[in-house]
């Protein structure tokens, strides 16, 4: 692969890496992590051969973007201020898994495949553990606000839950018998999951 920049002029360099990231993640989402090669961004992206290659120039390099990535479209996903209250937590948070389970479904496929990796390459676990403490810390931010006595445990414990709840949902042994994914019914269920955390006794 070519280690000078491709002959067609690209644009701005922060603008050509999200680009390349969020195709390098639809092509996980569609073909799964066999599918993810820097040939194939440049023909998705419509860029010119070499191009993903002279920004990532390996596998991981490209794998951890995709991480930087969806830890910054999934934190732009969620509310813009901590909520006030309880049932305007559950409100906001029942939405974003909403979201997550239809429009943003295949990014959420892809999460989960590309968050695998990591698990057989060591040089990716400090990446995702960054793209995951981003997310946290939004989830750390409206717990606080919420009253938790600990809020750091309280979000490492939703975090779980949601990321349980998504991939059941997803791609789970009865994903594809469940009814639609139903507003009401999130929002209910974040609201119980809140209980748990925030009303936990203190340890100890």
């Amino acid at each position: 692969m070519s280690t000078q920049e491709p002959a067609t002029t690209p644009g701005p360099a922060p603008d050509r890496r999200t680009l390349i990231a969020d195709t390098a993640i639809g092509l996980v989402a569609s073909a799964g992590l066999r599918g993810l090669t820097h040939r194939a961004v440049d023909g998705a992206a419509g860029l010119p051969a070499g191009s993903t290659s002279y920004y990532f120039r390996t596998r991981t390099a490209l794998i951890a973007a995709c991480y930087r990535r969806l830890a910054e479209l999934n934190v732009a996903d969620g509310p813009a201020s901590p909520p006030a209250d309880r049932d305007e937590a559950a409100r906001a948070l029942g939405a974003l898994l909403h979201h997550w389970l239809t429009a943003g479904r295949a990014r959420q496929l892809a999460r989960f495949e590309l968050s695998l990796e990591a698990a057989r390459n060591p040089e990716l676990e400090p990446d995702l553990r960054e793209a995951g403490l981003a997310v946290r810390a939004r989830g750390v931010a409206v717990l606080a606000a919420l009253g938790a006595r600990e809020p750091q445990e309280s979000a490492e414990l939703l975090a779980a839950w949601a990321d349980g709840l998504l991939y059941d949902r997803l791609a789970g042994a009865l994903a594809h018998s469940r009814p639609a994914p139903d507003p009401a019914e999130l929002t209910a269920t974040v609201r119980r999951m809140l209980d748990a955390v925030l009303d936990a006794p203190a340890p100890g």
